[in-house]
């Protein structure tokens, strides 16, 4: 998703690496974030891609979108992603749109608020989608799971 060239200065001037961001995903409701350093871009990616692997997160998406809205924030990084209703589409932008395509989301609207920093931003979307509850958890067929409380006169 992004690739960054850091420098560290020594006596005889500047020594470059390469740090990675990689997000993985199933595009089932699994979804991964790895974040590494590297000599080389190619060095850089692939021990990203490892530690993604290592961090894969299940998450539960009904009908296409959320099952809530939820909220995460990380550091100065923070997200809002909303469920939308079928056929609105991805609304999202950089980081957090990558994630939830590669976690299988295909209806959501999301707004970023604070830092614009896209490993911080990465962070706090893959902390909200963790925090859904399963569908199964909240929802309630219409009038079976109600009793009306008795009343004595």
């Amino acid at each position: 998703v992004y690739v960054n060239r850091v420098a560290r200065v020594v006596k005889g001037g500047r020594r470059f690496r390469f740090q990675a961001l990689v997000i993985i995903g199933d595009h089932q409701g699994r979804v991964g974030i790895g974040v590494s350093k590297g000599a080389d871009v190619t060095a850089s990616v692939s021990k990203a891609t490892s530690v993604a692997k290592k961090n894969l997160v299940k998450l539960s998406i009904y009908k296409g979108t959320l099952t809530h809205e939820v909220a995460g924030k990380v550091a100065g990084a923070k997200i809002l992603i909303m469920p939308a209703a079928p056929g609105t589409g991805l609304i999202a932008g950089g980081v957090v749109r990558t994630i939830l395509e590669v976690a299988g989301i295909e209806n959501a609207l999301s707004k970023s608020f604070g830092s614009a920093n896209r490993i911080n931003t990465a962070y706090a979307t893959l902390e909200a989608l963790s925090k859904m509850s399963p569908s199964h958890k909240w929802i309630t067929t219409k009038g079976k799971n109600l009793k009306k409380p008795k009343v004595d006169k």
